[in-house]
């Protein structure tokens, strides 16, 4: 079966993926309809789903409120419109008109479906983009507005796609929800009548909200039901809305920007809109979280097929306080628990005693007198690779560089500018600032031998606007994103063997967008064992544990006061980007070895974490234990990780039944030698053993036997 194919008779187009389907047409109207997305179809199938669309019910009606590739604000639409155009006489709206379709095979494996419309009456035209894969169920779409006049036209809304959902009896939806030190928390509840909007307004990601959703009749679980969700690649503000209409449909829109903003497209003009992908799956959230994670792995991740190190940070151990002595003696205690990767975190640089000054100031302060190349021979003469703290995005008005230029910051004449965490951000939307970002960067890792960047952005925007511009200066908030990444991609061109870890104040800025040009991220920066659980149950929804950053932190915790013990900091780091971050020189020798054990444990496991497939035994908020499997893909090994955070009273063993193993095959736990067989694994169980007490945790590898091993 094709992967795209089209029925000229029915007017319908049909994506095929490996398990799915999806359907759509050009309707009575000349606008794209939706027909169907879901399971696989045949071409016949998918034409005898094709309605007319009727007369609405009333005069009050209009046309659909759902079922619209991409509904735009015209005529008697009066549902979410994700297309909202202003022509230069005032008026407002896209009347389609279809002018043609083609099908691409950009690489191999993949086809890509454009239909190309233009306003009946104005110079605006627009390319709806689909893209699917013979290797993912993932469907990529995006749209393209290309102004064809002589005058301005103001973009008000151009969303990448609308995707509608069949008729249910009931929908769900699931997402996230938090804050600052507490992201990704998740939630699952039934989705009310009327329109329910996700957003962020910030400039960036957010740790409040995240643009993914996911949907299902409020009975799909882990292992089985229906789930349709999507995922929008953007790194700035964008805003997802969903919407249930009395008559029982339901359906939701996703793009860039927020209410109010203004995107002015001049004569000759392109836009094109992020990707936002869709996934429907028939095996519960587990099956649809693994297919993201693969897809992520696969078509988004720079380097997936690499082996994340084990990494050290110096900051719990050196806040402001840093000198080339002591981040020599912190890296000579991280390589000998088997660290691979030293970071040296914020302080290094400028003025940079607190966070009051020096930010924007990217020279090494004068605690490193030969600068940063000598620490970075001697990491890399302890068999480490090195790595830096940045904030290219950011100044403190206690700078050299903002002293030499106060208007490179967002800012509005006239008006107070508003410092938050002492800093201000930096307008990378000006391409001047970005190509001096770029340039500063590109030097400091080709000049000091870094292998390793964290990128930072501690604050959310403000005073985002530049007066006298077109638009009010709102073409920032897309530019400003686009710079940015045109600084990570020629930095990476200039330094291949560079790897980046996004962060932004902890899980700001976690997205298809900013993964596509970074290695990993940082979820938090709150390390609490405890809180990171429900942290990293949230990310792991959608983002693979490939790029979850995950630390093993002193107690008491700095956020939260509480204690736990190593082994059970460790399983929770361990369930994703192994990393320490406490202060070494505080280590008692008695934690040094089992620290050094631990990391040599994960070693020996981390291609199940990082390259394979995630099974939620048991959920953070599930009574008793959270338990995680990672299994690999040819099901030849597992770990499984346990984790009891209430005391119990008897004996502390846990039934868990396992996930993803080869019918009638045997295991043995490569620990204790143990054979175990799959039905056993999986139909009745395995107990597990945990420590008593509180805060008990466990790991358990095992791995398949040969046919023949007796």
């Amino acid at each position: 079966m094709p992967l795209i194919s089209h029925s000229a008779d029915a007017g319908v187009w049909l994506l095929a993926t490996p398990h799915t389907s999806y359907a759509l047409r050009i309707d009575e109207t000349g606008a794209p309809g939706h027909v169907a997305w879901g399971p696989r179809l045949s071409l016949a199938e998918a034409a005898e789903l094709t309605v007319p669309l009727g007369e609405p019910p009333s005069s009050f009606e209009g046309r659909r409120a759902v079922g619209e590739e991409l509904p735009a604000d015209d005529g008697v639409h009066y549902g979410t419109p994700s297309l909202q155009v202003r022509h230069a006489d005032g008026t407002r709206g896209f009347e389609w008109q279809a002018e043609g379709h083609e099908v691409l095979r950009p690489a191999p494996g993949s086809e890509e479906l454009v239909l190309r419309f233009r306003d009946r009456l104005y110079p605006l035209e627009v390319a709806l983009h689909y893209l699917v894969r013979a290797d993912t169920d993932v469907v990529e779409r995006w749209t393209v507005l290309r102004n064809t006049g002589e005058e301005q036209v103001d973009v008000l809304r151009a969303d990448s796609g609308a995707w509608t959902l069949p008729p249910l009896p009931e929908y769900r939806f699931s997402h996230i929800t938090g804050q600052w030190s507490a992201e990704s928390q998740l939630r699952r509840e039934p989705l009310p009548h009327g329109e329910t909007v996700l957003t962020s307004r910030r400039g960036i990601t957010s740790h409040h909200a995240a643009p993914w959703v996911m949907f299902d009749a409020g009975t799909a679980d882990e292992e089985q039901g229906r789930v349709w969700s999507a995922a929008l690649a953007w790194s700035g503000g964008w805003r997802l809305t969903a919407q249930r209409t009395p008559d029982g449909r339901a359906g939701f829109t996703a793009g860039i920007g927020h209410e109010g903003t203004v995107l002015p497209l001049g004569p000759g003009e392109e836009f094109t809109t992020p990707v936002c992908a869709g996934l429907f799956s028939e095996g519960g959230f587990g099956a649809t979280s693994r297919a993201w994670h693969a897809y992520a792995r696969a078509q988004v991740l720079p380097h997936a097929d690499e082996l994340a190190p084990v990494l050290y940070n110096s900051w719990e151990a050196t806040g402001f306080d840093v000198d080339e002595d002591g981040q020599r003696a912190l890296a000579k205690r991280a390589a000998a628990l088997g660290v691979e990767l030293f970071v040296v975190d914020d302080g290094w640089f400028g003025a940079r005693r607190s966070d009051h000054a020096g930010l924007g100031d990217w020279t090494p302060s004068e605690r490193f007198p030969d600068g940063l190349g000598p620490l970075a021979d001697h990491v890399h003469g302890l068999g480490m690779r090195f790595g830096i703290w940045v904030e290219p995005e950011m100044v403190n008005p206690d700078s050299d560089l903002y002293r030499a230029h106060p208007d490179w910051v967002l800012h509005v004449p006239g008006r107070p500018r508003t410092e938050m965490r002492n800093q201000l951000v930096l307008d990378f939307s000006r391409p001047e600032i970005a190509d001096w970002a770029y340039g500063w960067l590109t030097r400091l890792v080709g000049d000091h031998g870094i292998d390793f960047l964290k990128w930072d952005m501690n604050r959310a925007f403000g005073e985002a606007g530049r007066p006298g511009e077109p638009g009010g200066g709102d073409r920032l908030w897309t530019r400003y994103v686009t710079n940015l990444y045109g600084v990570l991609d020629r930095l990476r061109a200039d330094h291949p063997d560079l790897r980046i870890e996004a962060c932004s104040g902890g899980g700001g800025r976690v997205d298809l967008g900013i993964l596509s040009r970074t290695d990993q991220a940082w979820p938090s920066d709150n390390t609490d064992a405890e809180d990171r659980l429900w942290i990293q149950h949230g990310y792991a929804q959608i983002y693979p544990a490939r790029t979850m950053s995950a630390w093993v932190t002193d107690v008491p915790n700095q956020l939260t006061g509480r204690t736990v013990p190593l082994s059970f900091r460790f399983h929770v780091a361990m369930a994703g980007l192994l990393g320490i971050g406490g202060d070494l020189t505080h280590w008692s020798e008695a934690e040094i070895t089992e620290a050094a054990d631990l990391v040599a444990m994960y070693k020996r496991v981390r291609h199940l974490v990082q390259q394979g497939a995630l099974y939620r035994l048991q959920a953070p908020a599930d009574p008793g234990p959270t338990v995680v499997q990672y299994a690999a893909e040819d099901a030849g090994e597992v770990l499984v990780l346990a984790y009891r955070r209430q005391p119990r009273h008897g004996t502390p063993r846990l039934p868990v039944r396992l996930r993803g193993l080869t019918p009638g095959a045997r295991y043995r736990d490569t620990d204790t030698g143990t054979v175990h067989h799959a039905t056993v694994l999986t139909e009745y169980g395995l107990h597990l053993d945990l420590p008593a007490g509180d805060w008990a945790s466990t790991a358990l590898h095992l791995e398949r036997l040969p046919e023949n091993d007796s």
